[in-house]
């Protein structure tokens, strides 16, 4: 048991009282001793602290553990060992989901994780990562019970995933609050399954609003000092009121434990998210084309804008939805359908909303002269290469986001933790060259390489990767075992 040093405080408060004493009972010379005249206690205000002990009660049974089981392929197995030193090691640490292991080829792997019900039907959200690509989920709820859960969907740009279980009677379900009106310095309540210790509450404040911490062009978290941990992830992020605001998704951590920086998606995108999950299985986002920089008050100059706000296109790709609607290199889209876009991650959220095959209206400022510009919004190439269908078992998705690249080839933007890509070293970052047996010119060659290679059967893909000016390639599986 550990020792505690609790000697010098008392030490210290021995001689306090000595002192305070000896001055009480010394008498001054020349001066008449009175009769100490009673002091009055003074009752000094205190504030009130929060208590989520109601709140936590009400909420609690609608708050599950995710456990999820996999069968380790020879990627899976071989993949492991190269952890260290690879830059997934640190997201991994930063991720709220447990770590990696080395188990052996053929062998089950388990994982856990936290979710919450929102449909008394058996709907319960949890973040993409704990779901990952296993061949087994299960819930378990605040009661005991333990069932199956099926996969409605993933969305591995935001984090978010689907999944439904069947518990033969409606399950309390929890409200979504509007994260919009979510203040810094809110307090807020977590919830989940920490370290696999099941039912959890921890309470903090929202630390700030707007967080992008390198997870993708969607990142917009809610950061909190409530404490997070590994197996939190999935949990919800409650207001004072009970309401869901957000769902804690990664931490920051050199150590792998809570330091008081997590983050959460917030509630308005996991409801948006989880809609599209549950009607078609998979998120389909709008894409323009385009490639973007921020401006800044040089640019505004030398491009005769009011100020720094604004996405100035640097480049615009070939046949895209951008290029039919003649948006050209120079412009500044200012507003998408009437909202303000002050960066280019402003654009790549509202172009992102807005449906494929459904049109937008851009605010663009084109040699200083205002103008505004109809574009119907095309289907993001990377959507299939991405997401992956959550009912093709055995072609699982590759677990990249890829955007064109105006040098050449095919920049992958995003890798999945846990995912085939990131098993055989794939990097944010990296240039495809070649996939397959065709050249990579954009992300569509790659998507139809993919799907032409397992049309075929093959069990595997070359892709030809360009990282640091060094070429090699990089055979991929495509089948799980």
């Amino acid at each position: 048991m550990p020792r505690f040093n609790l000697r010098r405080p008392a030490i210290v408060a021995g001689v306090l009282a000595l002192a305070l004493g000896t001055t009480a009972l010394t008498a001054i010379p020349g001066i008449a001793q009175q009769a100490a005249a009673p002091v009055a206690g003074v009752a000094l205000p205190r504030l009130a602290g929060p208590d989520f002990a109601d709140v936590a009660a009400r909420v609690g049974p609608s708050v599950v553990r995710v456990m999820t089981t996999e069968r380790v392929t020879q990627a899976r197995a071989e993949g492991a060992p190269d952890m260290r030193g690879n830059p997934l090691e640190e997201m991994l640490r930063r991720r709220g989901g447990q770590g990696p292991q080395q188990p052996q080829q053929g062998e089950r792997r388990g994982g856990q994780g936290s979710g919450f019900i929102v449909d008394a039907a058996g709907y319960i959200v949890t973040n993409a990562h704990v779901v990952g690509e296993n061949t087994e989920v299960k819930v378990e709820l605040a009661d005991g019970r333990e069932m199956p859960a099926r996969v409605i969907g993933r969305d591995t740009a935001t984090d978010v995933a689907l999944i439904k279980v069947e518990a033969g009677a409606p399950l309390p379900a929890l409200a979504y609050g509007n994260s919009d009106t979510t203040r810094v310095g809110e307090w807020v309540m977590a919830m989940g399954n920490p370290f696999g210790l099941g039912g959890t509450v921890t309470a903090g404040i929202v630390s700030a609003r707007g967080r992008q911490i390198g997870q993708g062009p969607y990142d917009d978290f809610i950061q909190t000092d409530a404490s997070i941990n590994p197996g939190n992830s999935g949990g919800p992020l409650f207001n004072a009121a009970g309401d869901v605001v957000g769902m804690n998704t990664a931490i920051f951590s050199p150590s792998g434990g809570n330091i008081g920086i997590g983050f959460a998606v917030p509630s308005k995108m996991v409801q948006h998210i989880v809609a599209q999950l549950r009607d078609h299985g998979s998120v389909q986002r709008g894409w323009l084309g385009v490639s973007l920089q921020p401006m800044d008050q040089d640019l505004a100059t030398a491009m005769r804008a009011a100020d720094a706000k604004g996405a100035l296109v640097s480049a615009v790709e070939p046949d895209s939805p951008a290029a039919k609607a003649g948006l050209r290199a120079g412009d500044v889209i200012t507003a998408i359908d009437g909202r303000a876009i002050n960066t280019p991650r402003d654009l790549a959220a509202g172009v992102a909303d807005v449906a494929p095959g459904r049109s937008a209206t851009l605010a663009v400022l084109r040699d200083g002269t205002a103008m505004e510009q109809r574009v119907e919004i095309g289907n993001n190439p990377a959507n299939r290469v991405a997401a992956g269908k959550p009912d093709a078992a055995t072609q699982p998705s590759l677990g990249i986001g890829l955007a064109p690249r105006r040098e050449g080839g095919v920049e992958i933007t995003r890798v999945e933790p846990g995912s085939v890509a990131a098993e055989r070293g794939l990097r944010q970052g990296d240039v495809v060259l070649r996939a397959g047996e065709r050249d990579a010119a954009n992300p569509q060659d790659v998507v139809d390489a993919v799907r032409t290679a397992r049309e075929a059967g093959r069990p595997s893909i070359a892709l030809q990767v360009e990282r640091d000016g060094a070429r090699r390639f990089i055979a991929l599986p495509l089948r799980a075992a």
